[in-house]
C-alpha cells in the first residue's frame, strides 16, 4: 500500500514526517542466521526501506558462526521477507539494500574475526569517501554477549567516531541478565567498552504503538492527567497473557519462567510508563529518569505463602480455543523435577505521593484463555447516593483500558441511561481502534526501534540503572522460589485466566481481575 493511498484512506496520516535523518550506517547483526533476524529484523529493515526511512548509504552485514556465502545469505533474507514482512517483497526497493548486504562468519570469541570485520567496515567507509556510523545488533544467546562486547572493544569498532553523531552503537536483546548480580556484571562489561549513550537495551514491547501512545494519552489530554492519582484511581491492572504454550522452546523456557521472561522486563516497563511523573521534556533522558524513579519507589514484596504479594503457577492440561492441550510438565524438554512457573502475578505498592495506597496488580502467563496485553485503569466508584438500588441501577466503576495487543486501541467504560420511560442504567463502552482510524498496516515494533537506534533516539530503550532497579525488585522472589522448589507452586487449567490463588491478591483489597477482552 503506497503512502498516497494511505493518506487518501486515512487523512490523519497527512503531514507525517517521511524522514528522521538517519546518517550513513553500517548495521552488523550478530546471530544473523537465527530466528529473530529472519522473522523480525530483516523484514523491519525492508519496511523502513519501503517508507524511505533508511539512509541513502546503508550497508547490512550478517555475522554468525555458521559459514554462509554472501549470495546464499541474501537468498535467505529474500525468503524471510516474503514469509514474515507485513508488506509483500518489492524487489526494486529491496535491491538497494540487497546489493550492499554481506555475511561474515567466525567465532564470537575470536579477536581476529572481529579485526577482519573492522577492516571490512573500514573499506566500506573508504569506498564511500565519508565517515559512517557502526550499529551492532546483538541477537544471540546471552552466553556470548560479553565475548562480543569485549571483541568490539579490542578491535576498536566500539570507539569509532566516539563523541560525535556517528559514534558506534550497540543494541542488546533481552534477557539482560538473569538476576541483579548478573545484570550488574553485564552492565560493567558493557561500560568498560561503550559509554552509556552508545548502549541500546531493547525491549520490543516499547516499540508497540499503544505503549508509545500511553504517554500521549496521559500528558496531552487534560481530561485524564488531573485524575491520574490516588484521589480518583482505585487500582491498576496490567495483563500480559498468551494462549500459546512453550512449544518446542521447553528446554529454554524451563531455565527462565514467566517472571524472568515477561514480568521483569515487558510488564515492569508498562508499570513504569503508567505510573511515571510528567517528564520535564520529551528528551530521552528526562523520560527515562522518571521511569527509574517509579521502579525505585516500588516497595519490597511480601513473600509469605499465605497473604503475600506474589503467586506463581504452571498450567495443566485443558482446552484452548476448543482444542485439547497438554500440561507444562508433559511438554517436550521439561525435566521431571522442574519447578518453573508459567504464570506469575504480583501486587505492587508504589510509595510516592501520586500512588500511595493504590495497588498495581500485574500478571503474565502462558496457555491463558486468550492472547491479550492491556493496561486497565479502574477509577473509584461514585458515592452510592443517587443510584444505590442494585436491582435498578447497574453502576460500574469507570475504567480506561489501553489494549496493546492484539486489537490495539483504547476503551473507556462509563455508565449510561437505558432508553425507556424509567431511569435505569448500565455500563457502556466507547472504543478507539488504531486499525479503523489509522489503517491496519501499522509498523512493527522493530521498525520503530531500529530506526530510533540509527538516529540516536534512546527514549524507547532501557537504561542500565533502570534494568538493575527492576532486577532488584524481582531477584528476592527468584531466590525464594529457588529455595522452595515445588512448594507453593500452584496450578491452573490451560485455557483459563490463571490459578484461583491469584484472585486472593485482589480480594484482599476489594478488587477482582478483569476478564480481558
Amino acid at each position: 500500500m503506497s503512502p498516497e493511498t494511505d493518506e487518501a484512506r486515512h487523512p490523519f496520516l497527512k503531514g507525517l514526517s517521511n524522514h528522521r535523518g538517519a546518517p550513513p550506517t553500517v548495521v552488523v547483526i550478530f546471530g544473523a542466521s537465527g530466528d529473530l533476524t529472519a522473522r523480525k529484523l530483516v523484514p523491519a529493515i525492508f519496511n523502513l526501506g519501503v517508507d524511505n526511512l533508511l539512509p541513502g548509504e546503508f550497508h547490512l552485514i550478517g555475522f554468525g558462526r555458521k559459514p554462509i556465502e554472501d549470495e546464499d545469505f541474501r537468498a535467505m533474507m529474500d525468503e524471510a521477507i516474503e514469509e514474515h514482512s507485513r508488506r509483500p517483497l518489492n524487489k526494486e526497493i529491496w535491491e538497494r539494500v540487497r546489493q550492499n548486504m554481506s555475511y561474515h562468519s567466525g567465532g564470537y570469541d575470536d579477536p581476529e574475526v572481529f579485526d577482519s570485520l573492522a577492516e571490512k567496515i573500514n573499506q566500506i567507509e573508504q569506498g564511500l569517501g565519508r565517515d559512517v556510523q557502526r550499529m551492532f545488533y546483538i541477537s544471540t544467546p546471552p552466553s556470548v554477549f560479553e565475548p562480543i562486547i569485549k571483541n568490539l572493544g579490542s578491535s576498536g569498532m566500539a570507539q569509532a567516531h566516539v563523541h560525535t553523531k556517528l559514534a558506534s552503537k550497540v543494541v542488546i536483546e533481552k534477557p539482560f541478565g538473569r538476576d541483579l548480580d548478573s545484570a550488574r556484571e553485564l552492565n560493567a562489561a558493557i561500560n568498560r567498552v561503550f559509554e552509556e549513550p552508545q548502549v541500546y537495551r531493547i525491549d520490543h514491547y516499547l516499540g508497540k504503538e499503544t505503549v508509545q501512545d500511553l504517554l500521549v494519552q496521559r500528558f496531552s489530554n487534560s481530561i485524564f492527567e488531573p485524575l491520574w492519582n490516588r484521589e480518583y484511581i482505585d487500582c491498576v491492572q496490567i495483563t500480559v497473557a498468551e494462549s500459546l504454550g512453550v512449544g518446542t522452546r521447553g528446554g529454554y523456557y524451563d531455565t527462565s519462567g514467566a517472571l524472568r521472561d515477561m514480568i521483569q522486563n515487558h510488564t515492569m516497563q508498562l508499570v513504569a510508563l503508567t505510573a511515571m511523573e510528567p517528564p520535564v521534556s520529551l528528551d530521552p533522558e528526562s523520560i527515562r529518569d522518571e521511569k527509574v524513579k517509579v521502579i525505585k519507589a516500588i516497595q519490597p514484596l511480601n513473600l509469605d505463602e499465605e497473604g503475600g504479594d506474589v503467586v506463581r503457577a504452571r498450567y495443566t492440561n485443558g482446552l484452548v480455543k476448543g482444542d485439547p492441550v497438554k500440561g507444562y510438565a508433559e511438554e517436550q524438554g521439561i525435566p521431571e523435577e522442574s519447578s518453573t512457573e508459567t504464570y506469575a502475578a504480583m501486587r505492587l505498592a508504589i510509595n510516592n505521593w501520586r500512588w500511595q495506597g493504590v495497588p498495581f496488580y500485574i500478571r503474565s502467563g502462558k496457555r491463558m484463555a486468550r492472547r491479550a496485553s492491556e493496561i486497565a485503569i479502574q477509577f473509584k466508584r461514585p458515592p452510592g447516593i443517587l443510584f444505590s438500588e442494585a436491582d435498578k441501577f447497574n453502576v460500574a466503576a469507570n475504567t480506561m483500558v489501553i489494549s496493546i495487543q492484539p486489537d490495539e486501541g483504547v476503551t473507556i467504560v462509563m455508565n449510561s441511561k437505558i432508553p425507556g420511560l424509567e431511569t435505569r442504567t448500565q455500563p457502556v463502552k466507547m472504543h478507539f481502534r488504531y486499525s479503523t482510524t489509522f489503517g491496519s498496516n501499522t509498523p512493527e515494533a522493530y521498525e520503530r526501534l531500529i530506526l530510533d537506534a540509527m538516529v540516536g533516539d534512546s527514549t524507547l530503550f532501557i537504561r542500565g540503572d533502570e534494568t538493575e532497579a527492576s532486577w532488584k525488585l524481582v531477584t528476592p522472589v527468584l531466590e525464594d522460589w529457588a529455595a522452595c522448589g515445588k512448594r507453593g507452586l500452584k496450578e491452573y487449567t490451560a485455557g483459563s485466566w490463571g490459578p484461583l490463588e491469584s484472585e486472593r491478591l485482589l480480594w484482599e483489597r476489594g478488587h477482582q481481575w478483569r476478564r480481558s477482552g
